[in-house]
């Protein structure tokens, strides 16, 4: 498996090739995964399943950039094959293609046999099972415990009378077989609101499996949720499906209306007859499902564009629960960000108190397109950065502010806006940093001639991002060309 063996004394290394060294790290409490050269995993331990909700079935001779939502240039492990050079204590947010969000450190190191290299082995640390392991912080209450069973209704903040509507409805709808349907955008809180339901259920001791219908490839989809049969097609082996396998217990189709039309008549029929069929199987396999679905665009709208089957709708929406947006309910705003605070002073080790006045009005005036979900991303980036100091400042969101394209509320939101930033000695700074930042990019896509693939190369970035940049800076390709 590596060099280290060449120094050993003979009548060992027989021993030692007979040695199954990956089984040692099956019952580590740290996420394990092993890949080879070209960045296949090989091994990934059970450590790793919890961290990022995924069957080792779903993961093992797949490569890492097919099972997260990442690239060559953001993927850690795929960073150190490429430099053959170990990459230590390095935190990284990311996302798997099911869904799950994660927030770890990672600690890579490549792995060679004779000087050539043949993988890399990756230890990863889920910043959220720190709060299991800080024995000198006690934890004075429920709500300091992130993680996925303690998440009750009692849990989910916010006093707007509407939101409270919603809380109360689905707290309702647990105690029943029916379908659950959410409507909320992105960020809003609709997979927290899956998992009270299914943890307030009679079925919570049961598996609970949230399913990302939108980032998981069309061609993938079917044979991830109902299973394969060997021979379907080359390669495909007799396989459980997600529905096959939390059979008892709750699904969570997430975005479901993102899920390919021809599909979803297939899942309508799963769903009525509670039967799967794996993809090139005969025989059917009954099931016993709750199901919790959610829409993230308004399903009417969604059923008139064509993107939404009606009778799907019907179907799942028997009872159907609209989570307002987080610019609908900014009386919570304050309360949120204290939570936040609590929370991540306990995942971070830190000591903050509170955010500063100017923070509080610029997070009033902003419109929160990424809803609570990105509102946590605020507080947790500002908290990584924030030293000693107990409180968070203007200078602690540089980070943020300098890639968010405010769209306030009002023009009366757009000048406090400017006021609170011309009164910080950090502007300038943001300012020219920006400049330079679109200078660089146009120049690159000017010189690539406005190919999109060759300019992220240029600049060591993915596409997705450089797509962003062009969009935030307005860069035409046509100007390029």
């Amino acid at each position: 498996m590596a060099d280290f063996k060449k120094n050993m004394p003979g009548r060992f290394l027989r021993d030692l090739d007979n040695v199954d060294y990956l089984s040692i790290f099956d019952d580590f409490s740290d996420g394990v995964i092993v890949t080879n050269a070209d960045g296949v995993i090989v091994y990934y331990n059970r450590a790793m399943s919890r961290i990022d909700e995924l069957h080792p079935d779903n993961v093992i001779s797949f490569k890492i950039t097919d099972v997260y939502d990442l690239d060559n240039s953001t993927s850690i492990i795929m960073q150190c094959l490429a430099k053959q050079k170990s990459i230590i204590d390095e935190p990284i947010y990311y996302r798997t293609v099911m869904g799950k969000f994660a927030n770890t450190i990672h600690n890579v190191m490549p792995i060679f046999n004779k000087g050539k290299l043949v993988g890399a082995i990756c230890f990863v640390r889920d910043y959220h099972a720190l709060a299991n392991t800080i024995s000198s912080m006690p934890l004075p209450g429920k709500d300091q415990q992130f993680d996925s069973v303690s998440i009750t209704f009692d849990r989910i903040i916010g006093e707007n009378l509407t939101f409270v509507d919603a809380i109360n409805s689905a707290r309702m709808a647990s105690s029943t077989p029916s379908p659950v349907m959410l409507f909320g955008e992105t960020g809003t809180g609709k997979e927290l609101f899956a998992r009270a339901i299914h943890n307030h259920s009679s079925r919570s001791t049961k598996k609970y499996t949230p399913v990302n219908c939108a980032a998981i490839p069309e061609n993938l989809l079917e044979g991830i949720l109902f299973g394969t049969s060997k021979g379907a097609f080359t390669g495909s082996v007799n396989k459980a499906g997600l529905f096959e396998r939390t059979s008892g217990g709750t699904i969570f189709l997430d975005e479901i209306n993102s899920m390919p039309v021809g599909l979803q008549s297939k899942i309508l029929r799963s769903i009525q007859e509670s039967r799967v069929r794996r993809v090139g199987a005969l025989k059917e396999i009954k099931t016993d499902l709750k199901i919790i679905s959610s829409v993230n665009n308004d399903p009417q709208i969604s059923i008139s564009d064509g993107t939404l089957r009606s009778d799907l709708f019907y179907r799942l929406g028997v009872v159907f629960i609209h989570i307002v947006p987080l610019r609908e309910r900014m009386e919570d705003l304050e309360l949120l960000i204290n939570h936040f605070i609590e929370k991540h002073n306990i995942l971070l080790g830190k000591k903050v108190k509170r955010i500063s006045k100017e923070v509080m009005e610029l997070l009033k005036i902003y419109n929160w397109p990424g809803n609570v979900r990105e509102l946590e991303h605020v507080i947790e980036g500002a908290m990584n950065v924030v030293g000693t100091d107990e409180i968070i400042r203007i200078k602690h969101l540089q980070t943020h502010f300098s890639n968010w394209s405010v769209k306030p509320k009002s023009e009366k939101s757009a000048r406090r806006h400017r006021e609170i930033f011309s009164d910080d000695r950090h502007t300038n700074l943001i300012k020219t940093k920006s400049d330079h930042e679109e200078n660089i990019i146009r120049t690159a896509f000017l010189g690539n001639k406005g190919n999109v693939t060759k300019t992220a190369k240029f600049l060591g970035i993915s596409r997705q991002l450089l797509y962003y940049k062009i969009k935030k800076f307005n860069i035409h390709r046509e100007d390029a060309k």
